[in-house]
C-alpha cells in the first residue's frame, strides 16, 4: 500500500512512516525515553527559546495586565 505521487515520489506520510519504522527497529524504549525527557525539558521551560524574538504567552498575559485599565475608559 504505497503513497506514491504520479511521478513515482513517496508522499511524505510514507517517508515518515518508513522513517519512524526504521528508527523503531535501531532503538530501544531507553533511547525514547531519553528524547522525551529532553523534549519535555525544552517545552516545559515556561518561557519561549525558539529564537523568533516573539515573547512566551505568560510574558505577553502579564505585558496584557499591566496595561490593561480594566475596562475603564
Amino acid at each position: 500500500m504505497a503513497n506514491q505521487n504520479n511521478n513515482g515520489k513517496m508522499s511524505r506520510e510514507e517517508a515518515g512512516r518508513k522513517g519512524g519504522e526504521a528508527t523503531s527497529k535501531n532503538h530501544d524504549k531507553e533511547f525514547y525515553e531519553e528524547i522525551g525527557e529532553k523534549g519535555g525539558e525544552n517545552s516545559h521551560s515556561g518561557g519561549n527559546n525558539s529564537g523568533d524574538g516573539k515573547m512566551s504567552k505568560e510574558e505577553a498575559g502579564r505585558k496584557g495586565g499591566k496595561n490593561s485599565n480594566g475596562g475603564n475608559s
